[in-house]
């Protein structure tokens, strides 16, 4: 959801958007593809054998158990039988393409945080660390508190290396004094939501990739959600679920990771299922009554 220009804020920098294989068979075999019926849609019905209507089928029994075990896997990795410490699989992070497992990997959450905006501080100089320290500010920079002058700069000073901070300030206020930003969120020329309504703008880290890393220098993209909108009755702009990845560059400044350059993009986005929408009541006590998250990974 865009409330500006091209990169969200209607500024032309690059940067946060508010609303914050196949492969080939193996030699000697072959492979029998069945394609769709109809217009080839791969999310359209599959087809379905006459007169068999009233049996289940070997592939839904085949996939019922494929999730009945993955459920129990998940379960068993949960329960957390490693003692505090120890690395349930030696892995730091790394800069490959397989994704790494979102169960504990044996250092510790840190204890740290800015004492003004609580924005969690203290990284460890590693992979891991760095990824950590890009889930963190993403959420941060997808905050609510992106709306409000005082709270912008406190996030923009605690995330931000000092020697880019001081511009990247400069640049997000042009940008919010634009005020169809603020418009085209339902909010008020201070950044305030209609009387009986609640502003929403939270993201939420799926899963975060180190693509460079090297001493004291990371590049990091954070893929997440982003709830935004206004709850309440009658909400002119109801809270809507958009995807993005967030790409950090980031650097090791006086014991911590900071923010050098930081962009957006949309995407990748699943495919929605079909649940109906919550009612504005219910949403607006969902919002109030859970609390986001300040630390992933």
């Amino acid at each position: 959801m865009s409330l500006g220009g091209d990169d969200g804020y209607g500024g032309d920098y690059e940067g946060h958007d508010p609303r914050r294989a196949r492969g080939a068979a193996s030699e000697g075999h072959l492979t029998r593809t069945r394609l769709p019926e109809g217009d080839g849609d791969p999310y359209g019905p599959p087809r379905r054998a006459p007169g068999r209507a009233g049996k289940p089928s070997r592939n839904l029994i085949t996939v019922v158990g494929v999730v009945v075990l993955l459920l129990a896997a998940i379960a068993f990795v949960n329960r957390g039988g490693g003692k505090d410490g120890d690395s349930s699989n030696g892995h730091t992070g790394g800069t490959g393409t397989k994704a790494r497992p979102t169960a504990p990997t044996g250092e510790r959450p840190v204890e740290g945080k800015d004492n003004t905006t609580g924005i969690a501080s203290g990284f460890a100089k590693s992979a891991q660390g760095a990824q950590s320290a890009a889930a963190n500010y993403a959420v941060a920079l997808g905050s609510d508190g992106m709306f409000k002058a005082d709270r912008r700069e406190a996030i923009v000073n605690a995330v931000y290396a000092p020697d880019v901070a001081a511009a990247r300030l400069s640049e997000l206020n042009k940008a919010f004094s634009n005020n169809k930003i603020f418009s085209n969120a339902g909010l008020d020329d201070n950044g305030d939501p209609p009387d009986g309504m609640t502003f929403v703008s939270r993201a939420n880290p799926v899963g975060a990739k180190v693509l460079k890393f090297k001493d004291d220098e990371a590049q990091i993209a954070v893929w997440h959600s982003l709830l935004f909108g206004l709850a309440g009755e009658g909400s002119k702009n109801p809270v809507a679920e958009s995807w993005y990845t967030d790409t950090f560059k980031l650097k090791w400044i006086k014991g911590d990771w900071k923010v050098t350059q930081y962009t957006q993009k949309t995407g990748p986005a699943p495919v929605g299922r079909d649940q109906a929408a919550s009612s504005a009541e219910d949403m607006a006590n969902a919002v109030q009554g859970f609390g986001g998250f300040t630390y992933a990974r």
